[in-house]
């Protein structure tokens, strides 16, 4: 570590594993679903007492209005929870954004509610690695380096949002409000167990698709019948055939039907895509439209699509390497050896990236089984990670920039 300075060893000497721990324990005890609306508000609370420590301005924002399509083709709002904004020295030249999420995967009346411990290291339950785990990390890094004479080189903001885990519907214009004017972003979704950081992300999108035909007998005159169903079996066949590399398609429900001996006249297909790259997300849309024209001809049906693209790909551009390389560079000084690889897994990266702003978006904790029951956190990663953080947001506020 002889390339650390003296007053970076002073605030790496700040990061306190109990701390973190504690917190930790305090949070992951509260139900905090994305549908959970009271436990949101009270994880809200709680964020906002603890990120106080900071000399920050500290608000909550409503989160936007969004539609879903029930099962029966109808459109509902949705609601969510409010999300927790924090704001220091807005007026600084260097501006950094920092993001986490409050929600987790598992709705009030899941019944992984605890943590337990599996080993001395081993933490198992619900948020504890995503990412209640990381918001800690987040936190300590940034209390560190606010006692040091570095915190006055930059200003910064940060976002925790209550949604997501549902793709952040209602948070996505404000990550892009909030992204406007940063050098660099910082998120906190969970490492790999061995520390690998996830890189280059495909995008991914959500489409409901409501299909109307017409109801007939199944033996008298089915032949006066629009099937519903059948349109959207072949809808999502010829939706499926646009797979390719760097492209899933994945139509994973259709709901609607009826009696044997009635023709179907209503149907849902529920659409998953996966682009790794701007121009396959082009082609998915632009297919997708065509394939629906043809459907409407074809089976003589109406067709209403509801959906798009949440989260857009995050290739790995000049500027996110740079961020990638003072990430690693930050580890090797610390004795961490820094790995990135792609995935297919999406986050609030995605949406960041697309703003033109460089991120990592895995600096978390070591943590795996997410979205499970089997959900763990190594708790040897609390310091390594703040660590980590902290030493990368000081070399950027360092050199103003990257």
């Amino acid at each position: 570590m002889s390339s650390i300075s003296n007053e970076e060893q002073l605030i790496l000497s700040q990061i306190q594993h109990d701390i973190m721990l504690n917190q930790i324990l305090t949070w992951s005890a509260v139900n905090s679903g994305s549908a959970n609306l009271p436990g949101l508000a009270q994880m809200a609370a709680m964020l906002a007492d603890a990120f106080s420590i900071l000399p920050a301005d500290i608000s909550l924002s409503n989160p936007q209005q969004h539609e879903i399509m029930k099962a029966d083709g109808k459109v509902q709002q949705v609601e969510y929870g409010q999300h927790l904004v924090v704001t220091v020295r807005p007026d600084a030249a260097l501006q950094l954004l920092f993001t986490g999420h409050m929600d987790t995967v598992f709705p009030v009346d899941h019944h992984f509610q605890h943590v337990t411990w599996l080993d001395k290291n081993i933490l198992n339950g619900p948020g504890v690695a995503d990412m209640k785990g990381g918001i800690a990390v987040m936190l300590s890094a940034l209390h560190a380096i606010e006692n040091s004479a570095i915190a006055e080189k930059f200003g910064y903001q940060i976002l925790i949002n209550s949604d997501e885990e549902v793709g952040s519907p209602s948070s996505a214009a404000l990550i892009a409000q909030l992204a406007k004017g940063k050098a660099a972003a910082l998120t906190y979704e969970p490492a790999l167990p061995d520390g690998t950081l996830a890189g280059e992300r495909g995008g991914s999108g959500n489409f409901s698709i409501c299909i109307n035909g017409e109801s007939a007998h199944a033996g008298r005159n089915p032949d006066d019948g629009r099937n519903a169903v059948l349109a959207a079996a072949d809808l999502g066949l010829q939706l499926k055939a646009l797979s390719q590399a760097g492209l899933s398609v994945n139509p994973a429900k259709i709901e609607g039907g009826s009696p044997n001996n009635v023709v179907p006249d209503h149907a849902i297909l529920r659409v998953n895509f996966r682009p790794k790259t701007f121009e396959l997300q082009y082609f998915a849309e632009t297919k997708m439209h065509e394939i629906i024209e043809n459907i409407k001809i074809k089976h003589d049906v109406a067709v209403h699509m509801h959906g798009g693209f949440g989260r857009p790909p995050k290739p790995i551009d000049d500027k996110a390497a740079k961020l990638f390389t003072l990430v690693k560079s930050c580890g090797k000084d610390l004795g961490i050896d820094i790995k990135w690889q792609s995935t297919g897994g999406v986050c609030d990266g995605n949406n960041i990236a697309a703003c033109g702003v460089p991120v990592v978006d895995t600096m978390g904790v070591r943590g795996g089984s997410i979205h499970s029951e089997q959900e763990f956190l190594l708790t040897d990663s609390l310091v390594e990670r703040a660590k980590l953080s902290a030493l990368a947001i000081s070399r950027i506020a360092q050199k103003g920039g990257l």
